[in-house]
């Protein structure tokens, strides 16, 4: 009987930068349909986690695994149809539209001589229109808000269709509209058999659409479980260095920061 390859897994996997060490020993499995959100203190590795299972980097021990292959063994353009990295920052080098930047999302899966098809600009104006972007197609990408860019960011991950996202903090500089938004398209990408690891600082979004959390200390500690069992109060505070409570209402509770008090 052959079992089939998880999506993405690594073993014994750490991390360290300079003489600190911030993950050790990580062992991970992603199956197709997880929705896992990586949640930490600033400064504790999420992005550096997030690079090494891209690939962009070596771990100082320890080995990654991308749908039953050692991700050292893929070339580039292989894990680029597999894997997708939605970075943290993002700078536009050339003048080139919304809609010109959404199709570099197809680069990986079209020869190098070889021009864009009609279904791959399909695919890049229906990625736009899911990060509610078509209406700026021809704008240049250079001219977009921080909102916007972020959402272009995304809209050119869909467009590259990996079965793995990495996500670093894909909800940055987005309103609250279109944080539910983003939040509600990965959770169906999810649902249709995509495997999505997002770092994202907030809890309580977390413990409404992650199916795991991945929570990492800094100090090469780290946890990873069901999002009911490791987003408790308890593991929040020590997580965070600051107490966290549980506020109810008649119809949802979540878990909030409690601010300290300090002596006048």
């Amino acid at each position: 009987m052959n079992i089939p390859a998880s999506a993405l897994s690594c073993r014994d996997l750490t991390i360290r930068i300079n003489s600190r060490l911030l993950v050790e020993d990580l062992d991970l499995t992603l199956e197709p349909g997880d929705f896992v959100c990586m949640l930490g203190p600033n400064g504790v590795g999420k992005t550096l986690t997030l690079h090494t299972l891209a690939g962009l980097r070596d771990p100082e021990n320890g080995e990654v695994v991308l749908a039953g292959h050692a991700l050292h063994s893929l070339s580039r353009p292989d894990i680029a149809r597999r894997l997708g990295l939605l970075l943290q920052h993002h700078e536009d080098a050339f003048p080139v539209t919304v809609l010109e930047t959404a199709l570099m999302g197809r680069h990986s899966h079209i020869g190098f001589w070889q021009w864009e098809s009609p279904s791959d600009l399909q695919c890049a104006r229906a990625a736009l229109a899911d990060m509610d972007l078509a209406h700026l197609e021809q704008r240049p990408a250079g001219s977009l808000s921080g909102g916007e860019r972020r959402r272009l960011s995304m809209a050119t991950l869909l467009v590259q269709n990996p079965a793995v996202l990495l996500l670093d903090e894909p909800m940055n500089h987005l309103d609250p509209l279109h944080r539910f938004s983003l939040l509600e398209k990965l959770k169906d990408l999810a649902g249709r058999g995509r495997t999505v690891l997002a770092s994202i600082h907030d809890p309580v979004l977390a413990s409404r659409y992650a199916d795991s959390v991945l929570l990492l200390y800094g100090d090469g500690r780290w946890k990873y479980g069901p999002t009911h069992k490791l987003l408790t109060a308890e593991h929040l505070g020590e997580l965070y260095g600051t107490p966290f409570a549980r506020y109810s209402s008649d119809d949802d509770n979540v878990l909030l920061p409690v601010a300290s008090r300090r002596s006048a």
